[in-house]
């Protein structure tokens, strides 16, 4: 049965071994995100919310919990049904863009695509009407050394939406963008996830972007506590 929500996470626990002690760093963590949602985590460092965000997008196993992708308890899927998962489920976008060096813009995104088996004239002409949502059609032949920051990374969020995943996650996606691009690029992505009534969620430091997000949470102790608006 298809889950109301795309993105589930059930009394989530994660530990370390710290020397002869244990370091809980997520405790009894629950969660859930909407289609057409964008939430944002904050938090101090170390706080665990680069832990969540790998544990959300089947990186990171928890040690207790369910994590729940579209109705499928992914933790309990083998290594080869979680790239699976992570492959044409869910759209990631770095701190860096991480874009392959040796391909130009629109390589990038074809490689996704090749990758999940969706190649196809429909799917190519999808990469294309990407690139000229993040304002880099006249750039797809461009190798990403010829890219500024700020291109770079509306590159790696065009290829984050290209297989059609459900749900996107960013792990500080303005961290390496001065303030005008940073709204710039969270802007495209707050657009996007309405137009394509994706589930998001954004791991930040970057208070300015915060107005965009339809939630913001903050990590605290193990946990997600939610914020009132009034206060943003």
């Amino acid at each position: 049965m298809q889950s109301q929500y795309p993105l589930s996470l059930k009394s989530v626990t994660k530990m370390y071994e710290d020397g002869d002690k244990t370091a809980i760093i997520l405790k009894d963590l629950s969660f859930n995100i909407k289609n057409g949602e964008m939430i944002a985590i904050i938090g101090p460092s170390g706080s665990g919310k680069s832990t969540f965000l790998s544990i959300a997008g089947a990186l990171l196993t928890p040690d207790d919990g369910e994590v729940i992708v579209n109705g499928v308890t992914i933790n309990n899927c083998n290594e080869s049904d979680k790239a699976n998962v992570r492959l044409n489920q869910i759209g990631y976008i770095f701190q860096t863009s991480n874009l392959v060096p040796y391909l130009n813009v629109e390589e990038n995104l074809f490689f996704v695509l090749k990758m999940a088996k969706q190649w196809s004239v429909a799917s190519k002409e999808f990469c294309h009407l990407l690139l000229e949502k993040v304002g880099l059609l006249n750039r797809a032949k461009h190798y990403p050394y010829q890219l500024s920051g700020g291109e770079k990374q509306r590159a790696a969020i065009a290829r984050a939406f290209v297989n059609h995943p459900e749900i996107i996650l960013a792990d500080e996606p303005t961290a390496s963008l001065d303030s005008s691009r940073s709204l710039a690029v969270m802007e495209l992505i707050s657009n996007m996830v309405k137009q394509y009534n994706k589930a998001a969620i954004i791991v930040t430091h970057d208070e300015q972007i915060l107005p965009l997000c339809d939630r913001i949470f903050t990590m605290k102790d193990g946990n997600l506590v939610e914020k009132e608006r009034e206060f943003i």
